[in-house]
């Protein structure tokens, strides 16, 4: 599948770790998964799985747990979750997943930011058709081997198992993120460097040096956006 996820997971820290964008768009999604259902993470899959993730880029737990309190003290801000979808220089797609409590302002927003960085607002589904949804599971305590036999022996199914780097990462189906990363803290697994649930391309694509330059502008101007969670697309920026 080769979509570098140490690599892309490098970047993203290097360019959030003197701010607190991460800290607040994560704050907003711990948030709203507690609001939804059971404050306590072993209750609610929603919530455990964004305090997984949360943990895997270094959020502290002060942060976590503030966002948790939050839903528990009965605030009552109310969150959409919305999707966009579009198109990038040459051929590029990208998906936008955002949290707002404010849709017009969130439309307008993104559509602004395709518009002004080379880019265009498709309808829904037109993008969306190339990729899958995805988990991907990272580790670098375990070997490939050994990762495939706990899963084996787990019974839990992965669709593929590789070496990226110095990370074994597992790509399974979503609803068997759980059951992944359940059946490797058994065999004593206790720190991931990745845990996403993912939108997957099936299809990378490859951009001349001025087109990535130019999409690089435009992937800039969707995650500064306050109220962008997520942007998923299938450009190789790694090669």
């Amino acid at each position: 599948m080769g979509r570098k996820w140490n690599n892309i997971k490098e970047k993203k820290a290097a360019k959030d770790k003197n701010t607190s964008r991460i800290y607040a768009k994560f704050g907003r999604e711990l948030y709203v998964a507690a609001k939804q259902g059971d404050p306590d993470p072993e209750l609610n899959q929603a919530l455990k799985f964004v305090v997984e993730r949360a943990k895997t880029y270094n959020v502290p737990k002060s942060i976590i747990d503030r966002a948790i309190e939050k839903a528990k003290g009965g605030a009552e801000e109310n969150f959409d979750e919305l999707r966009y979808e579009g198109f990038g220089p040459n051929g590029s797609m990208l998906i936008v997943d955002t949290l707002t409590n404010n849709v017009n302002r969130t439309a307008a927003e993104v559509r602004a930011a395709f518009n002004k960085n080379g880019g265009n607002m498709g309808v829904n589904g037109s993008v969306s058709y190339m990729f899958d949804a995805t988990a991907v599971i990272g580790i670098e305590s375990k070997s490939e081997e050994e990762v495939l036999e706990i899963l084996m022996e787990a019974d839990v199914d992965a669709r593929d198992i590789i070496l990226e780097g110095d990370t074994v990462i597992v790509y399974a189906e979503p609803d068997q993120f759980h059951s992944v990363q359940e059946a490797l803290k058994s065999a004593g697994v206790t720190d991931f460097t990745i845990a996403e649930l993912t939108m997957l391309a099936q299809n990378d694509i490859t951009l001349s040096r001025e087109e990535e330059a130019q999409f690089e502008k435009l992937i800039d101007a969707l995650e500064d956006l306050e109220d962008v969670q997520q942007v998923y697309h299938n450009v190789d920026l790694d090669h």
